[in-house]
């Protein structure tokens, strides 16, 4: 399926775990800083100096070559899971959200993103094809925090493979996963 920005919350609500996702139009890159920030320009009662809702957030720390324009040489994902206590608090404020990341989020994410979003993994290692994706650097906010940690605004086309990791009925490929694991487990100890 192809998601285009800005998104439509009702295109997120379709979406199933293990669904495979592309994206077009424009994503967000923020981190651990860049989360913070956003958490304070919200406590300030601040309008950011972008747009969360119905928008895509990446949790990466892209690399970039400035010549005359911004050139994305590597854009991979980076561990979602650090940023789980501060993306509970934005989705408070946020009602239409994708997030993509690796590696999944916590328990109170998943929660949070029931009947509003959707967490997208992104194969970690492929940053070369990320990159390959974005077409073009719209914009930068707080370069004050370091390259990987200023919120980056990308223009891309066909963004992904993307596989829900977590979709906004509250179901999570990852906990599938764990209790798959820990059945097999569970089997192999009585073996012994």
């Amino acid at each position: 399926m192809l998601l285009q920005t800005p998104l439509k919350k009702e295109d997120l609500l379709k979406l199933e775990v293990g669904d495979a996702v592309y994206i077009s139009g424009e994503i967000i890159t923020a981190r651990d800083a860049a989360h913070m920030r956003i958490l304070e320009f919200f406590e300030r009662g601040e309008e950011l100096p972008f747009e969360l809702n119905c928008s895509v957030i990446y949790h990466c720390g892209p690399i970039i070559k400035k010549n005359h324009e911004f050139k994305v040489i590597s854009a991979g994902p980076t561990t979602s899971a650090r940023m789980n206590p501060m993306t509970t608090k934005i989705l408070e404020k946020v009602d239409c959200l994708a997030i993509v990341g690796k590696g999944g989020m916590s328990d109170e994410v998943v929660e949070a993103l029931k009947g509003k979003g959707v967490y997208l993994a992104y194969p970690g290692g492929a940053g070369a094809l990320a990159a390959k994706a974005i077409k073009k650097v719209r914009a930068v906010y707080w370069e004050d925090l370091g390259m990987p940690e200023a919120v980056w605004v990308f223009e891309v086309e066909n963004f992904g493979p993307c596989i829900v990791g977590i979709d906004a009925k509250g179901n999570s490929i990852y906990k599938k996963v764990e209790k798959v694991v820990e059945e097999n487990f569970k089997k192999l100890k009585s073996r012994l």
